[in-house]
């Protein structure tokens, strides 16, 4: 009777996660015979399948991997596509040539990468969750399409940017493979940034402030055509510039970065953009708490009086700033309108909860022909509620992991490079977060470069240390431990 009681004895099982992870990493190790010895049992449960961090590895799928190369041409293809993207050569210099040829590196980008990455993976793309997400959100465009107020309208903004957008983020991802790579794109981020600084600062110098009449202007009219589209930008690469400038050990290089910081700042200063300057305010306060924290006290001091000094030495600013809660402050109204766009939008989402009113639809329902003025309330009216959470989780996923990348990273002057880079893009996505809350950017580049910048940061980690950094497996091994340990409690015996 107690040999078939424990014959009968079932172990309780592992969940979905846990096994999806784990039964490949122990299926040949499972001893199929029932005379399997204590010595065997324990070398399955080996210290090798634990590392210091606490993960293991068999739950990780910590099998140290290499990232395979032999996207040199897709990669150098992606990089001038970029150059080009942010140079807008045919704003300078019109013409046929310059006006398509964007479309036609973009085109040589995709015919270098579909045949490489088939050949060296199998598949179109290495399989993501922020990939699976982004072509998620491009299916709910494209289903938004036949609906629409105007489905010409809707697909004009599907085929235009967007589409493309969502194409760059997935060649980035599986492209990007060293970190030479990763930062020759950062770098001209960085120099496209110093640019738009100068070229600001110089319009102020001269007293160019055409906007308003006290407001520096964009470049061109595409990605920086305004001043909130450029001080959006400005936000998202600084946190960059100061986490490259904690990471290396060079002087000169801390110099020079630091200064481009300084520079940028002072560009997005003058451009009197109320999202940029609360996305900026976000992003510092989060990079002060995370690299000063043996200092944070003092951080928070010399922030605070650095913000009264540029309040001070700008009182335009600080009356522009005031009118997000205080309408009126506003000479011209905008902040008024734009609270109406908000309420509007919001209604508009309510009342189109499913697939919203068609993608570039809003202003068919706005106010004179206004876009909302938010990416949020841009994505839920034109999309549905369904987009909406899609596209937080495309933003909030890559956010995540970076954390966890941080956490294992804290304290170890090897992983260095790691950990203010993935702190630099963490604060870039949190200024992207709230800078977009004024701004239909929704469809626009900023994001999908950044969270492109954010997995393959992770990419890179992982490879170099086979950990795959998954906050759901994490969860499911604790709760596993804490089944394990009750049931070890409950029945000793059957252990």
């Amino acid at each position: 009777m107690r040999r078939r009681l424990r014959n009968d004895y079932q172990p309780v099982k592992r969940s979905k996660a846990l096994r999806a992870t784990s039964t490949m990493a122990l299926a040949d190790a499972t001893p199929k015979s029932k005379g399997v010895t204590t010595d065997r049992r324990l070398s399955l449960e080996s210290p090798k399948a634990r590392d210091t961090s606490g993960n293991l590895s068999g739950l990780n799928g910590a099998t140290k991997t290499l990232l395979k190369r032999g996207h040199v041409f897709s990669y150098a293809a992606l990089w001038l596509f970029t150059l080009l993207l942010y140079a807008r050569p045919a704003e300078f210099y019109p013409s046929a040539l310059t006006a398509s040829i964007a479309l036609i590196v973009g085109l040589i980008t995709l015919g270098f990468f579909v045949p490489t990455q088939l050949a060296l993976e199998g598949t179109l793309t290495a399989p993501l969750r922020e990939v699976n997400l982004v072509l998620l959100f491009g299916l709910a465009g494209l289903l938004s399409i036949p609906l629409a107020i105007s489905p010409a309208d809707a697909w004009y903004e599907f085929s235009g940017t967007f589409i493309r957008c969502i194409v760059i983020f997935i060649v980035i991802v599986n492209v990007v493979r060293t970190h030479a790579s990763l930062k020759a794109l950062l770098f001209l981020a960085l120099c496209v940034s110093i640019w738009l600084s100068l070229s600001a600062i110089n319009d102020y110098r001269l007293g160019l402030m055409t906007v308003e009449g006290y407001r520096v202007s964009g470049r061109g009219e595409g990605l920086f055509g305004n001043p909130n589209d450029m001080a959006l930008h400005l936000v998202t690469i600084i946190p960059i510039a100061m986490a490259l400038c904690f990471a290396p050990r060079r002087p000169i290089r801390r110099v020079l970065y630091g200064g481009t910081a300084l520079l940028m700042l002072a560009a997005v200063v003058l451009t009197f953009s109320r999202g940029g300057f609360i996305g900026l305010l976000v992003a510092s306060a989060f990079l002060a708490w995370k690299i000063g924290h043996r200092h944070r006290f003092t951080i928070v001091i010399a922030g605070v009086v650095l913000l009264l000094l540029v309040l001070a030495l700008a009182p335009n600013y600080a009356i522009r700033i005031a009118s997000i809660f205080v309408p009126s402050l506003d000479p011209l109204g905008s902040a008024g309108v734009r609270r109406e766009l908000l309420f509007r939008s919001i209604l508009t989402a309510i009342r189109h909860p499913l697939l919203g009113v068609g993608m570039g639809n809003f202003h068919n329902v706005s106010i004179h022909e206004q876009v909302s003025h938010n990416a949020y309330t841009q994505v839920a009216a034109e999309m549905g509620i369904a987009a909406l959470a899609i596209y937080a989780m495309f933003i909030v996923t890559p956010l995540r992991k970076l954390g966890q990348v941080t956490r294992e990273t804290f304290g170890k002057p090897s992983s260095s490079r790691y950990y203010y880079l993935a702190i630099g893009l963490q604060a870039s996505l949190l200024a992207y977060m709230v800078s977009s809350f004024f701004g239909s950017v929704a469809y626009a580049w900023y994001v999908y470069y950044l969270v492109g910048y954010a997995v393959c940061l992770r990419r890179l980690y992982e490879a170099e240390t086979g950990k795959a950094v998954a906050l759901e497996i994490e969860k499911a091994r604790n709760n596993q431990a804490r089944v394990s340990s009750l049931i070890g409690e409950r029945n000793p015996s059957t252990i």
